[in-house]
Order: structure tokens, then sequence, then C-alpha cells
């Protein structure tokens, strides 16, 4: 065979296989959608999975944030005091975490820790042949294990971002304040001002809002394709972190360039 005519081939069949995989992730998605209300009547379900995505996510989102927070002050201390602006650390570090590092770094986080998780379990269910047999007793599994998992991410990830970001100022505080010296009111008074509602906080909530939706989708769907085998679903989790990541960024360039054009 013609090498040319090989690595072509190969390319086509690569671009279709992700093409085709894209278009049930879709399909899994509309589904999904379709059956929320079964999973709201399972209003229990929804909650426990919250509890698992969400509050047994906080230690890592919290303990990072701190140090995210804690490492802006400091840098951004000793950039804007060449300056003369060191006053205006607070606004440096709030806008930095509301705009940009708390979505990211949440969803980036959310994906590596319950992202993985769930496609795990849900692989496990694949494996040990429970989702057939849920079909078999007339139980949908996208109401009954999709879709409470969905929801729990899609409630969850906005959530962890708002505390990211509170967390995050807190330890930029820590730096700037007592450690550095920056003035304690110049530091609030200068956030006050210039920290807009809607414009930095409420977008950054939209930002996470979308890579909750991109997240869990991609967990979701990466357990329920995986095949039902111990390296299947090991191959599945860390598809999962990789994927996740990359559509993160690439959804945050996205919407950060929608959202600086208006």
């Amino acid at each position: 065979m013609n090498p040319i005519f090989k690595i072509l081939s190969n390319l086509g069949n690569h671009v279709t296989s992700r093409i085709w995989r894209l278009g049930s992730a879709t399909r899994l998605f509309l589904l999904t959608l379709i059956y929320s209300g079964e999973s709201f009547r399972r209003i229990h379900l929804t909650i426990r999975e919250i509890y698992f995505t969400g509050v047994m996510s906080l230690i890592i989102i919290v303990v990072s944030a701190f140090f995210v927070g804690m490492v802006l002050g400091l840098q951004g201390y000793y950039t804007l005091q060449k300056y003369g602006s060191s006053e205006s650390i607070g606004v440096l570090v709030a806008l930095a975490l509301l705009r940009e590092l708390g979505p990211v770094v949440t969803a980036l986080l959310f994906a590596g820790r319950a992202g993985t998780a769930i496609t795990a379990e849900i692989g496990l269910m694949k494996a040990t042949e429970q989702l057939s047999a849920m079909e078999m007793m007339a139980i949908s599994p996208i109401a009954r294990i999709i879709g409470p998992r969905f929801w729990a991410g899609v409630i969850s990830m906005p959530i962890l971002a708002s505390i990211f970001s509170m967390v995050g100022v807190m330890g930029g505080y820590l730096v700037a304040v007592p450690i550095i010296g920056v003035d304690h009111g110049a530091f609030w008074s200068q956030m006050n001002v210039n920290v807009d509602f809607r414009f930095d906080v409420i977008n950054g909530l939209i930002k996470s809002f979308v890579f909750g939706v991109a997240c869990t989708i991609i967990a979701l769907y990466e357990g329920y394709d995986a095949p039902p085998t111990a390296e299947g679903v090991s191959r599945a989790t860390t598809r999962t972190v990789v994927t996740s990541s990359l559509t993160v960024l690439g959804l945050d360039f996205i919407l950060t360039s929608f959202m600086m054009s208006n």
C-alpha cells in the first residue's frame, strides 16, 4: 500500500472516529435532558450525588484555592510595586480569581477528582452488567444513573468555583495585609470599587456552569461507553481527565472572547 494513502486513511479513520464519539456524546446529553423529569422525581438520588461530587471535593478545592490566592498575592504585589500600584493588589487577586482562575482551576480539579470517580463507577457498573440488568427490568439507566450524576455536577461546579474564589481572595489578603503590610482599607476598598458584579462575578458563574456541563457529560459518556474490562475502564478514566482538561481550556478561550467583546 502507498505510504501516503495509508497515512491519509489512518487520518480519515481517526477523524471519523472522533466525530462519531462527539455525536454519541451529544446524543447522551440530549437523552439526559429528556429524562431529567424522571431524575428530579427521585430528588434524593441527585442530593446524594451532589454530596459525592460537591461536598467530597471541598477539601481539595479549599486547599488549592488558599495557596493559589497566596501565590497571586505574593507575585502580584512585587509586580505592582514596580509601578507604584501595590495598593491595587486586592483588585488583581479578585479579578484573576473571579474571571479566570476560579472557574478554570475548579473545573480541572473537578475533572481530576469527581470526573474520574464518575467514569470509574459507571464503567464498573457496565462491566458487572448492572446497566444491562436495569434495562431488562424496564428501568432506564439514563434516568436512574446518568441523570442524577449529571445534574449533581452541573449544580456543584458553580458553587465550588464561588468557594474557590472566596477562599483565594482570603489567601491573597493573608499575604498582602498581615505579612507584606498593605493597608487593610485599601485592599478591600479598591476591590469593592473595581470589581463589577455583572461583568466579573456573573461571567465567572456562567463559565463555571458551562464547564460543569462539559466536564460532567464527558465523565458520564466515557464511563457509559467504556469497554467492560478493567483495561477499558482505566483507559476511559484517563480519557476523562485529558478530554475534560482540553475542553475546559478551549471553552475558556471561546467564552472569554465573547465576554470581553461585549
